[in-house]
């Protein structure tokens, strides 16, 4: 039965949730304080990444807290406002054990996999064609054990059967001659793609749903509660009336639920941008990801966006563009890039729960109220394929892979 669907949130997840609710009859309003695609979406390195399943709290990150506590780790730095959040933190150290890595990353390559050929489509059906790259993804070591680590990588993907190359210095050189690392070795994950404006396309997404009758009401949603017959939205343009709400709204998810009684245990991997230009053509022919240095660049239509790595923060908290900065000057000196294009780094916060999964489900003991939130730096990958998780529990229907590791209720009881 078709039923008025209010999804708060317009980055990636929201809008995707949106159409595959559209698709299966529902009417639908987006409801956001900024246009779509204009906040946490907009910021990554537009990569449609079918390797992301291992998260960042794995064994690996234990072993390597010293050097992360001395703080000048290029790839993960920490705030003193992070320790604020005491019980997100122990529960994301509580996940770095081997076990717990398997069956995450189980549960992460089933949701990728759905969603990497639901982006393609997406992208032809809104005629975003031109903005997609199928060049791979490529990853770049310095180091002299370089190839030793692109091997195991290769092997850890090829038991979720992704493909990859491993390449030595001068395969390295073959796929970008403009890399002067010099580099031991790369590997190149085949099955992934990029796009050259993350914005746009989640925008694209958006204007087909208009196209088709949803709404898209540029509003910030202050509250909810629930009515004798739904669900009330109160906005700053006035009320709005659904029978079943989808909270999307990334870093902010859990200011709207907490008057509810639900306590979301987020944390925030913060990310920084700048665009660098490339001058005489120079720059990557791919997103590229410099394992040593920290950083992804890739070539958009603003020029060569270098993103830092993780910063470990509160979500407001001032920015800090050390780390943005010591990455932009890697990534000149290493694709002879030129200068920045904009005054100031763009900053976004990426929800993230204590095992690095995103919440796709009902909300425990509050009928017709849903979750997709909590994708920590994957959501431009993953939006696809959690819109249709979710589109599909609303609908009645089977979800097309397994959702069961990101039920809200693994971390939210009934509210009290």
């Amino acid at each position: 039965m078709a039923t008025r669907i209010a999804v708060l949130g317009a980055g990636m997840v929201g809008v995707c949730c949106a159409l595959s609710l559209q698709r299966r009859g529902h009417t639908v309003t987006i409801i956001d304080r900024k246009p779509p695609g204009r906040e946490t979406s907009f910021g990554n390195s537009g990569v449609f990444s079918r390797s992301s399943i291992f998260p960042i709290n794995g064994p690996g990150l234990v072993r390597q807290l010293p050097r992360h506590l001395a703080n000048r780790h290029p790839a993960v730095r920490w705030r003193a406002s992070l320790l604020a959040r005491p019980l997100w933190l122990a529960g994301f150290l509580k996940e770095c054990t081997s076990a717990s890595l398997a069956r995450r990353s189980r549960a992460l390559d089933g949701l990728i996999a759905l969603s990497m050929g639901l982006n393609r489509g997406l992208v032809a059906e809104a005629g975003l064609g031109t903005h997609l790259r199928e060049t791979g993804w490529l990853k770049l070591w310095r180091r002299t054990d370089g190839p030793s680590l692109a091997q195991a990588e290769a092997g850890a993907l090829a038991a979720f059967g992704i493909a990859t190359r491993v390449l030595d210095a001068r395969g390295v050189a073959g796929l970008e001659p403009d890399a002067t690392g010099p580099f031991a070795a790369g590997l190149l994950i085949t099955g992934s793609a990029s796009v050259d404006d993350p914005g746009a396309i989640v925008a694209g997404y958006a204007a087909m749903l208009a196209a088709r009758g949803g709404q898209i009401l540029q509003a910030e949603a202050r509250a909810i509660y629930r009515t004798t017959t739904g669900w009330r939205i109160e906005t700053t343009v006035g009320p709005r009336d659904a029978d079943e709400v989808v909270v999307a709204l990334g870093p902010w998810s859990g200011d709207i639920l907490r008057p509810l009684g639900f306590i979301v245990p987020m944390g925030f991997e913060r990310g920084y941008h700048v665009h660098l230009a490339m001058a005489d053509g120079c720059g990557p022919r791919r997103a590229v990801y410099d394992v040593d240095g920290g950083y992804v660049v890739s070539p958009m239509a603003a020029g060569a966006r270098v993103t830092s790595g993780v910063e470990l923060a509160a979500r407001d908290a001032p920015p800090d563009f050390r780390q943005i900065e010591a990455a932009a000057l890697s990534a000149r000196a290493t694709f002879g890039l030129s200068a920045q294009v904009e005054s100031t780094a763009w900053l976004g916060a990426r929800p993230t729960l204590p095992d690095s999964l995103p919440m796709i489900g009902p909300l425990p003991g509050e009928r017709g109220l849903w979750a997709a939130f909590g994708h920590q730096h994957i959501g431009f990958s993953t939006g696809a394929g959690t819109g249709e998780i979710i589109a599909a529990m609303i609908s009645r229907e089977s979800t097309p892979c397994e959702a069961l590791d990101f039920s809200p209720a693994r971390y939210l009881g009934s509210p009290g």
